[in-house]
């Protein structure tokens, strides 16, 4: 027991140093548990030949990452994507697999050795790829879902891979595994329900198992689970999701099939189910775990003397398989009409190979399918490929996604054939909604923007706009400035901003700057260098969905917007005194400590105002909102031009 206890704490320890150190540095989790297995294995010697056994354990893990795969996969979701799903993630399953093959042939080796290491390099790595587009934020560009659909289909693909590979098992190797294990026999005899069993009998009792998953999974789950969960006990639910996939697991292993097909099916059958994301919660920390502890044991089982004795043959084999499947991307990417940065990226971050190539090698060892030596070579060549993975995606922010933005960039500015009243100078999520209101309300604008990209997709929505910097004196020219009433500054960079409402103020006068900021302090920025209006780009938002909040909480429509008013007021009265305080600060402490005490009287304020309407409610006679009356928007505009000097005082926000 001791033991043991040894081996899971060296394991653990292990896990927890090396993947926050991989995860910061941009490797990913997947890289993090190699280098961690590399450690404590043939580095240090921690651990040894106890790691085969524990990776038959671990390799449970895969089966709950089919479930969790099998769940996200709904059916409509699986039908709309079918175009890229079939078309560009078959052809490059396909065409890199059969590449393959034919390089081993040529190489020498049995095609059913071919045929194993084309289905194993056809793989690459969605552990890293997804996460990487998390973090970078590139699911939603057209380059992250073309690869998302490949590695969609890849992760499908393995299932029939799993089902396939025990075919290809060399005679001369089930020889040996048959008299190394008849020993083992005598003592243990698997448990199987279709022994001895004819053709006609095994694929009835098969098809039954199927069956009965995929009916049972749907009549009979939703009851299972709601009968659990009236019990109120999450780990009841826990126990109920895991005896659902080891059940399913085990029925295949029963029956001959790959568990790992079982379980897929099930997660597949259960996508639509209301209790699929509480299965997901559930099953994920184990499916975590089991697959870190599987990925460690694949490091500490690499073989370094192969490395040191073969090296070149294996650099060499990793470069050219990194560099055979992005050329069979690229090209997939031009016949699919993947377009620019897309294409490249598209290109990179599926060229390596994948951790289910791992879990391919472990199953073609156990199925006598390649020899031991054989998947050794291979192990390193996957493994090095997914280290070299970071690398490629540097590449392509430092290098390729440059040189396309600075060539899409790099124009000269759209010549404006019309002129107008209020010019906006940057139109993205902002920009774009304020030029919305002012053209539906027929007001004339001139739409700057120094993203030809974005430039490129409103036109594509029939939103008129010209490419242009507005930071450069000539571009302001053309577009009108000299004409123009107003200037909206909606530009992402907050020094870039700050210089052009300082260079406009002090150039063009007459012209007034309606400015966004991204925050307070750049708010105190805008308004010292000149600007008319400033508004924090979250302010507005944020007090609407606090306003919701408390409608949600059951507080009167009326009071509501009457807080909301008060929260202004309070907020407008208090900006010009902290903003006169950041004006003429230092960076003495005492500043810091006279700012921070007027941001808490603000507070105090806030809270007493609103105090004070509770107190006098009972004044008022609470109702919805209705419409006002008839004449009254003609009487308040009359109004607000007449009182338009004493309101503008140039607050960050106006009071309603």
């Amino acid at each position: 027991m001791t033991s043991i206890f040894l081996q899971a704490f060296i394991y653990l320890i292990a896990a927890v140093v090396a993947v926050p150190i991989a995860k910061k540095l941009g490797l990913g989790s997947v890289l993090g548990y190699l280098i961690a297995g590399v450690v404590i294995g043939p580095v240090i010697g921690l651990v040894g030949d106890e790691t085969t056994t524990i990776q038959h354990f671990a390799e449970f893990g895969v089966v709950m990452m089919l479930f969790l795969v099998g769940l996200e996969l709904e059916p409509k979701m699986l039908w709309s994507m079918r175009n890229k799903l079939l078309g560009l993630g078959g052809l490059q399953v396909g065409l890199t697999a059969a590449i393959v093959m034919g390089i081993a042939l040529v190489l020498n080796q049995v095609w059913s050795v071919a045929l194993a290491i084309g289905l194993i390099f056809a793989l690459s790595s969605t552990a890293i790829v997804l996460q990487t587009f998390n973090e970078k934020r590139l699911t939603k560009t057209e380059g992250g879902r073309s690869a998302f659909s490949v590695l969609l289909f890849q992760d499908i693909a393995v299932i029939p891979m799993l089902a396939f590979i025990p075919l290809l098992a060399l005679p001369e190797l089930v020889e040996q595994a048959q008299s190394a294990a008849a020993v083992a026999a005598d003592h243990h005899e698997e448990m199987s329900l279709v022994a001895g069993l004819p053709g006609w009998a095994l694929g009835l009792v098969i098809t039954g198992a199927i069956a009965g998953v995929v009916v049972g999974g749907h009549f009979l789950s939703r009851p299972l689970f709601r009968f659990v969960a009236s019990s109120g006990l999450r780990e009841i639910f826990t126990a109920t999701a895991l005896m659902l996939v080891i059940g399913i697991a085990a029925l295949m292993s029963l029956i001959g099939l790959s568990p790992a097909l079982g379980t897929f099916l099930a997660g597949v059958v259960l996508a639509n189910s209301e209790f699929r994301h509480e299965l997901e919660s559930n099953i994920e920390p184990f499916k975590g775990l089991l697959l870190g502890l599987f990925f460690i044991t694949v490091g500490a089982g690499i073989n370094f003397g192969i490395l040191f004795d073969d090296f070149f043959v294996i650099i060499g084999l990793t470069v050219g398989l990194m560099l055979l499947k992005a050329g069979i991307l690229f090209v997939l990417s031009l016949f699919f009409r993947i377009k620019d940065t897309a294409r490249w990226l598209f290109t990179l971050s599926l060229a390596q190979a994948g951790e289910f190539g791992f879990v391919l090698l472990s199953f073609s060892m156990q199925n006598h399918v390649l020899p031991m030596e054989v998947a050794q070579l291979l192990s390193l060549v996957v493994a090095i490929s997914m280290f070299l993975t970071p690398g490629l995606f540097i590449l392509y922010d430092n290098v390729i996604l440059p040189r396309f933005e600075q060539s899409a960039n790099d124009r000269e500015a759209d010549e404006i054939d019309e002129q107008g009243s209020v010019i906006i100078a940057g139109v993205g999520r902002f920009g774009q909604i304020v030029n919305r209101l002012l053209t539906a309300n027929g007001v004339k604008t001139v739409v700057l923007d120094y993203e030809a990209a974005q430039i490129e997709n409103l036109r594509q929505i029939n939103i008129k706009s010209y490419f242009g910097d507005a930071t450069r004196p000539e571009h302001l020219h053309t577009a009108g400035i000299e004409e123009a009433a107003i200037l909206v500054v909606s530009m992402d960079n907050q020094e870039t901003t700050t210089e052009l409402v300082e260079y406009v103020k002090k150039t063009y006068p007459n012209v007034k700057i309606l400015a966004r900021a991204f925050d307070r302090g750049h708010a105190y920025m805008l308004r010292h260098a000149g600007a008319d209006y400033v508004i924090k780009e979250t302010f507005l938002s944020a007090l609407e969905l606090g306003a919701e909040a408390l409608r949600s909480l059951g507080e009167h429509p009326f009071v509501v917007e009457q807080q909301k008013v008060t929260f202004k007021r309070i907020e407008n009265e208090s900006s010009q005194k902290l903003f006169e305080t950041w004006k003429g600060g230092d960076d003495s402490k005492n500043y810091d400590t006279h700012y921070q005490n007027l941001f808490i009287q603000l507070e105090d304020a806030i809270r007493d105002a609103m105090s004070e309407d509770r107190m006098d409610r009972h004044s008022m006679t609470e109702r919805e909102w209705t419409p006002p009356p008839k004449g009254y928007l003609d009487d308040f505009k009359g109004d607000a031009e007449c009182n338009k000097d004493e309101t503008e005082d140039g607050s960050e926000e106006k009071p309603a």
